[in-house]
């Protein structure tokens, strides 16, 4: 049997997220059988891959032409600098044991909130920094470009994320890795999920719809959106955000929105952003949205950081219902949810992306039937019917 020339692993043994990407890509062997993560008696971590102790003959060549992919994705136990660490050490690990390419997949990549630093030079912008913009960061380093050069230094080849949000980042990831930067957007699952399931209600060509983005920033993303589903009556409104402190914003309707506030009046509306964190933005946008009685007010989203402080706000009753990814896995838990999950769907993505990385790595495309996710809902969500699992069951369950 000819062995794999791509293996993946994750950044512990038993990641439930990285196994499910590996079984999806056609990975027969477990995670835990590939590599070791050994453990001193100190604390410090040592990665090893895995290989026959009564072999001499391949010695620090084990993974020699073998391409490796590091899934790295949050966790509750361990705080991402440890994970990131982990990352650096299991990249040099592979290419000191033969490996002709490492991937790191990283669905929420690490840092890029910290995407600037207090110069000019210090991150590419599409508009130019000013005073104000550069005293935000200064004393602090550009974390994310820090992170990019050290995982570059530690043998990682290629880099691949989802719906990354900043310019900066993206740019900047591009440059380190000469191009091998893939930022992937979701775009065919939020499509797919909200023409097949009844997160919405609307009309012939989407009459009754209404697309929102949060602010300039998420335009083009919006725009796309609802370019690709193809709704032509769907109607696109466009806020303004003006930040007053880190946790104050004031939302209004932007001056260069095609759709006025009192055009929406009745719609069903889904807010789309690539992340949340604290719930301000979101909430304070609902809540000017909620004053024209709009049918029902969704709120779509990439990364979900589920603090406490996020999931109190969130909770407002100007926000109906929240469609998330499990980028951060943790979302999917019950506790973590708290009593969001009353109103919350998570679509998780393995599938997605190991269609997506084959693609990339010009692989075999994995016989997934027409699944592309997988749903995750609590059944105290009160669109809640019965327990399906993969994407292709929601048109059977509507129609039923």
């Amino acid at each position: 049997m000819t062995e794999p020339k791509y293996i993946v692993v994750g950044n512990s043994s038993d990641d439930p997220f990285a196994i499910d990407v590996a079984f999806a890509m056609g990975q027969g062997e477990d995670v835990a059988d590939l590599i070791s993560m050994k453990r001193f008696a100190n604390s410090e971590f040592c990665p090893r891959f895995i290989s026959d102790e009564q072999d001499f003959s391949e010695i620090g060549n084990k993974l020699s032409g073998k391409s490796i992919i590091i899934v790295s994705t949050s966790s509750l136990v361990m705080s991402r600098q440890s994970l990131a660490m982990r990352n650096l050490m299991i990249a040099r690990a592979a290419k000191e044991n033969g490996a002709a390419e490492v991937i790191l997949v990283e669905p929420d990549l690490y840092y890029s909130a910290q995407d600037r630093g207090p110069r000019p030079n210090l991150g590419k912008t599409e508009v130019e920094r000013d005073l104000k913009d550069l005293k935000k960061f200064d004393g602090q380093l550009f974390t994310a470009k820090l992170y990019a050069q050290m995982l570059k230094l530690a043998g990682v080849d290629r880099v691949l994320t989802v719906h990354n949000h900043s310019f900066s980042v993206q740019a900047m990831f591009s440059e380190v890795f000469d191009g091998k930067f893939y930022n992937l957007i979701p775009y065919d699952i939020y499509v797919d999920y909200l023409l097949n399931s009844d997160i919405v209600d609307y009309e012939d060509a989407g009459e009754g719809l209404a697309l929102c983005a949060p602010d300039k920033g998420a335009r083009e993303f919006v725009k796309e959106m609802f370019a690709q589903l193809g709704l032509d009556k769907a109607k696109f409104v466009l806020l303004d955000k003006e930040r007053i402190s880190e946790r104050q914003v004031e939302i209004k309707i932007h001056e260069e929105s095609e759709t006025k506030l009192e055009d929406i009046q009745g719609h069903d509306i889904v807010l789309f952003d690539d992340m949340v964190r604290t719930g301000s933005t979101v909430v304070k946008s609902c809540q000017l949205l909620k004053q024209v009685n709009p049918g029902k007010t969704v709120f779509a989203l990439t990364h979900f950081y589920a603090s406490e402080e996020g999931r109190v706000k969130m909770a407002n009753t100007a926000i109906d219902e929240i469609l998330t990814l499990n980028t951060i896995p943790t979302v999917l838990n019950r506790d973590i949810q708290g009593r969001l999950r009353k109103k919350m769907v998570v679509l998780k993505i393995e599938k997605w992306l190991a269609l997506n990385l084959c693609r990339i790595l010009s692989l075999p495309q994995p016989d997934m039937g027409d699944s592309l996710y997988s749903i995750d809902m609590s059944s105290k969500n009160t669109r809640w019917k019965r327990k399906i699992w993969l994407s292709e069951q929601l048109k059977a369950l509507n129609q039923g």
